[in-house]
């Protein structure tokens, strides 16, 4: 039987959230997001079905929709689905609000399935890796970024800096992500989740303050 986690992160709401979409909807930001799109589709199908999970404001979503795929994204927060369908322009994307750990999907809904600095947010971790699988199609993946519980404080401060942010929002973001690191998994834990849902493993890869983690249906 799964363990909940003990400490409850709230959802981002309000304020808060157009803050932090601020934040993430900066030129530096966007040209990520294009980039690691562009890493993470290398090779999918020509419209391919791809639900992410807590897309937030929704740019990375927006980025996947330019690359011709069919995209779907969840999150529980209402003014977070708010701010995306805002962010979405002309582009076809599903911007839904629900729970991972109850998807509100039908089994076998998606080829393809992203998950970008949430994953440490949800209490019942291995819960909602198996509705992750659950919603996916034999052979699709389950690609997962997360904060490193074992980043250091230098492997932040520089990830702060190449977000281009400005001084003030730049000591806010480091000292919230030092404070979310707490939160994050180290790779081992990752495996052991991994291992304990319906997925059986997973890969994992270290990269500057975060983690990729692959699973596959």
């Amino acid at each position: 039987m799964e363990t909940t986690r003990k400490h409850r992160v709230p959802e981002m709401e309000g304020f808060q959230a157009r803050w932090y979409a601020k934040n993430r909807g900066t030129d530096a930001q966007i040209a990520q997001y294009r980039r690691l799109a562009a890493e993470v589709t290398a090779g999918w199908p020509d419209g391919a079905d791809v639900l992410e999970v807590a897309p937030g404001p929704g740019f990375f979503a927006v980025e996947l929709a330019k690359r011709g795929f069919h995209v779907t994204g969840l999150d529980i927060s209402h003014t977070m689905v708010e701010i995306a369908r805002e962010n979405r322009g002309d582009l076809e994307i599903d911007f839904r609000q629900g729970d991972i750990t109850h998807a509100p999907f039908a089994d076998e809904s998606f080829d393809f399935l992203v998950c970008q600095a949430a994953f440490k947010n949800f209490r019942q971790p291995v819960t909602a890796l198996n509705e992750m699988h659950r919603v996916l199609r034999p052979g699709g993946f389950a690609v997962i970024h997360d904060l490193n519980h074992e980043a250091t404080s230098a492997d932040i401060g520089r990830e702060v800096d190449r977000m281009n942010v400005g001084a003030l929002s730049g000591f806010t973001v480091r000292q919230t992500l030092a404070w979310l690191r707490r939160r994050a998994f180290t790779r081992e834990q990752f495996e052991e989740l991994a291992a304990e849902s319906a997925f059986g493993g997973c890969s994992v890869t270290a990269d500057g303050i975060g983690l990729e983690v692959r699973l596959t249906r």
